[in-house]
């Protein structure tokens, strides 16, 4: 199946997808038959749990196929973006200077994620990590502390390592209708889609591309270019299904997997409001709450995408030339 035709079915079905209940999330992925991954280009569909058919109302059923593009269900709970956990590695939870990739950081106001690297913007440092590492989840404003290792971690404004420059604004989608408006939406849901008007669960308006920050050093020699474990980046690459990834995170430190899904469309929960994400990166490479943050690079360390999120056996990842471009900085 041509890639093309794959990433067209999925761009005419996406949203009709996201209308049935138990879909977390849409990518493309290959073709599982009996266990066995396939070279087949496919619809690749996350739910929060797999039931049999007998069990979903008809139109909750995905299609085995879209004309003919074929679809795969995978379980992958809900998303959620990652929240500090207890740390294998205690070391990488300690106050460190310099500091590199891959140990504990936080806005003052937060628990603890990861420090992803040390990037550039217009020639001068900064520490790159999530939106809701570094500002907080779009709370913080520029000039906040940012303390290495993260307040969870025993970090106190002494240990500010940095301050908050910038941020990615995440768009939060509105709050789920209550019961009356449930009730109402499936009493005249019908007469006001064929009326051309009704809810969309997937708003293109309301879409994100990264959860991503930086932080400028309050001194450059506090922070390290490397990354705990893996060492110096050589640049960027492009994703691509299959290709074996790693990552150094505060929480399970340096764990690999492949990439097993490109172009997702996801919904993940940030305790609360929850958030669509378009373009991402799927990995089953292990992540853990407090991981957030990571840098994903590859097996020649070319920085890949950036950890954001995740589920029991899945991990969600910006991509890197996004997270570059909306912020404006060079990873060399």
């Amino acid at each position: 199946m041509p890639a093309d035709d794959v990433r067209a079915a999925k761009a005419a079905y996406e949203g009709a997808i996201f209308a049935r209940a138990n879909v977390v999330g849409v990518a493309i992925g290959n073709k599982m038959i009996r266990g066995l991954e396939t070279d087949e280009r496919c619809i690749v569909v996350f739910v929060e749990a797999k039931k049999p058919e007998a069990q979903l109302r008809h139109r909750d059923v995905v299609p085995k196929a879209f004309g003919t593009v074929r679809t795969d269900i995978v379980e992958t709970g809900r998303f959620h973006a990652l929240r500090s956990e207890q740390a294998v590695d205690l070391e990488r939870t300690k106050r460190i200077r310099p500091a590199p990739g891959g140990v504990s950081i936080g806005h003052v106001q937060i628990t603890a994620g990861t420090l992803g690297i040390l990037a550039r913007r217009n020639g001068r440092p900064v520490i790159l990590s999530n939106n809701h590492v570094l500002a907080n989840q779009n709370a913080g404003r520029v000039g906040d502390p940012i303390l290495q290792p993260g307040p969870a971690d025993g970090g106190r404004l002494q240990d500010t390592i940095a301050r908050l420059v910038d941020f990615v604004p995440i768009q939060f989608k509105e709050r789920e209708p209550g019961p009356i408006a449930r009730f109402l939406a499936r009493l005249f849901g019908p007469l006001l889609r064929a009326a051309g008007w009704g809810l969309k669960r997937l708003p293109s308006g309301q879409s994100n591309l990264v959860d991503a920050a930086i932080a400028e050093p309050i001194e450059t020699r506090l922070v390290a270019p490397d990354i705990l474990g893996i060492g110096r980046v050589r640049g960027t690459k492009e994703p691509d299904i299959g290709m074996r990834v790693r990552k150094s995170g505060r929480t399970t430190g340096v764990t690999a997997g492949r990439i097993t899904a490109i172009d997702a469309v996801v919904e993940v929960d940030y305790g609360g409001p929850s958030a669509i994400f378009r373009e991402q990166i799927v990995s089953d490479l292990l992540s853990k709450g407090g991981d957030s943050g990571s840098l994903v690079v590859d097996e020649g360390r070319h920085a890949v995408g950036l950890l954001f999120a995740g589920g029991a056996t899945t991990t969600l990842i910006n991509p890197i030339a996004a997270v570059a471009h909306f912020l404006d900085i060079a990873i060399e």
